[in-house]
């Protein structure tokens, strides 16, 4: 007895190891059988119920065909054909004149949608009423001719549509074609016209042509809409048209009433923003006139002041009306904005470099508009200081752009702030032997600057001895001429030249200008005599008489 207890306890305790290990392998067993396709219930070219989940051993297909079968026996019967529901504890029962048709399982509904047998029964038992209505039409001549005479009336209607659309386009594109022409011809500056009329015109008329083809289209779909509603086989097919268009057309509705309030906040941004650049323009414009002094501000700041003002002002605007655009928050947007910043962050990366250059001239202020500067090799006039360039002209027909970026990095020789008002500093250097008294050389350097025309008598010029190099000494002539045109720039250091050249030649001095190893017995001047060949202007009559070489001013 004790051993036949003893093999009874073993086996129940082997039993409760091994149940764990093959309740989970079954239930893999059963979830790996495939589902049983659906099956669906048509009366009337209409889907009463689709089938969804097997029943007693019968798949959906089954039980969709038995209840085809039971609702030919039903209408067989000729009976008054009224559909009922009957709940019962395995479903809802779906009735015809009291007889079954088929039964709505907890398997056939979606429950998670809180959809119900009850629910979905009552819904499919409207259905039948309504596919039994049809299929009773489809049987009446009477019906059928109304709905065919009501048809053609449609495609009449339809056709004319068509022929009132052709004809509007027509009007639409002439009237439109000779307005805009006369709008555009009245749009010009200083009697030149600022547009072409054809291009516009040419692109109203693509316009007026896709408007004309949506409205056939639409009244298209409108006319199909009504003639398959008329006949109840394809009823089904102009009701889900019809239920198409209206929810599409809710779908944009909704759509353009949830925009509306981002937008009022679109534009009630864009407004705020609008009214600050406004306020930032009026006030620079002041500034820029000299009517107002505001902080570090002056005239020549105010112009990039307000520019970088207002890209702040809208690019903060932007940050804010950024989430309610609408589409703001779709994929398809964030990727088209993170393209574009990607593409901004590695192309623009030499504009930016170039712009935050600009800026720093600009408030640093190593050069104005107007000024004689030299940068690197480059010397003339500031015609433009741009965000990203800077522009010489030297007054020899030339105009220098250079990158901010290059300016910013040479030495810029401002040569116009040398003395208050109009005018620059003119430099020339010579280079004269030791053999010539110093200040002979100063003499004539100043007496060729006083005899230039444009060189100011105040502040007086004045010469610089700025290296005493191995075979001459290099002299440094430094005056301020009163002219403000590049050209005549260019003309007044010209003339300053040749008033020197003609001072040392007039004085017997020679200029150790190029180098030389041995000096040369005779000096290399041009005697008063001969300062007029036969190309000259003047004639030798009128050349100076000769002096000393040594002779002093």
């Amino acid at each position: 007895m004790t051993s036949i207890l003893r093999l009874r306890l073993a086996l129940l305790a082997c039993l409760f190891v091994l149940v764990p290990f093959a309740l989970p392998a079954q239930a893999q067993v059963q979830t790996q059988v495939p589902a049983a396709p659906s099956a669906e219930l048509v009366v009337a070219n209409r889907s009463i119920f689709v089938f969804r989940a097997p029943l007693a051993g019968y798949s959906p297909a089954d039980r969709a065909e038995a209840a085809e079968r039971r609702l030919e026996r039903v209408l067989a019967r000729k009976g008054r054909g009224i559909a009922s529901i009957r709940s019962i504890p395995e479903g809802a029962q779906v009735l015809l004149d009291g007889s079954l048709l088929f039964l709505v399982t907890p398997g056939d509904v979606n429950l998670l949608a809180g959809d119900t047998p009850d629910s979905v029964a009552a819904d499919s038992a409207a259905r039948m009423s309504v596919a039994l209505g049809e299929r009773m039409e489809q049987a009446s001549p009477r019906y059928l001719a109304i709905a065919a005479g009501l048809a053609v009336a449609a495609t009449l209607g339809y056709l004319l549509a068509l022929r009132g659309i052709g004809l509007g386009q027509a009007s639409a594109d002439r009237h439109l074609q000779v307005l805009l022409a006369r709008r555009l011809e009245r749009l010009s500056f200083r009697n030149v016209r600022l547009l072409d009329a054809e291009h516009y015109v040419r692109l109203v008329r693509r316009l007026v042509i896709v408007a004309a083809w949506a409205l056939r289209l639409l009244a298209s779909y409108l006319w199909l809409t009504f003639v398959l509603r008329q006949f109840p086989y394809s009823r089904a097919w102009g009701e889900w048209l019809q239920g198409h268009l209206v929810e599409t057309s809710a779908e944009i509705a909704r759509s353009v009433a949830a925009a509306v309030p981002g937008l009022l906040i679109v534009l009630l941004i864009a407004a705020v923003a609008h009214i600050a650049t406004v306020t930032v323009t009026s006030v620079s414009r002041r500034i820029e006139s000299g009517q107002l002094q505001l902080g570090g501000l002056d005239q020549d700041t105010a112009a990039p002041s307000r520019r970088l003002a207002n890209l702040v002002i809208w690019l903060f605007a932007l940050a804010m009306a950024y989430p309610y655009l609408p589409g703001s928050h779709t994929a398809a947007f964030q990727g088209v904005t993170v393209l574009a910043g990607l593409m901004v962050s590695i192309g623009a990366s030499s504009i930016v470099a170039q712009g935050a250059a600009g800026l720093i001239l600009m408030y640093t202020r190593p050069l104005r508009k107007g000024e004689y500067v030299k940068i690197g090799e480059a010397e003339g006039t500031v015609v433009e200081l741009g965000m990203f360039s800077t522009r010489l002209r030297t007054g020899l027909g030339e105009e220098v752009s250079m990158p901010n970026a290059y300016v910013l990095a040479n030495t810029t020789k401002n040569l116009s702030r040398a003395f208050p008002g109009s005018g620059f500093v003119v430099d020339t250097t010579v280079t004269i032997g030791y053999d010539t008294p110093w200040r002979q050389v100063h003499a004539m350097l100043e007496t060729a600057a006083r005899n230039t025309e444009g060189i100011l008598a105040t502040p007086p010029a004045f010469v610089a001895q700025t290296a005493l190099s191995d075979f001459y000494i290099e002299y440094r002539l430094v005056a301020y001429a009163d002219v403000s045109a590049p050209r005549a720039r260019a003309e007044a250091l010209s003339h300053l030249h040749q008033n020197v050249l003609d001072e040392f030649n007039r004085h017997g001095v020679q200029i150790m200008s190029p180098h030389f190893i041995q000096e040369a017995r005779v000096p290399q001047v041009v005697r008063p005599a001969d300062w007029y060949g036969p190309a000259s202007r003047e004639s030798p009559e009128e050349a100076p008489a000769s002096v000393p070489r040594n002779a002093a001013t």
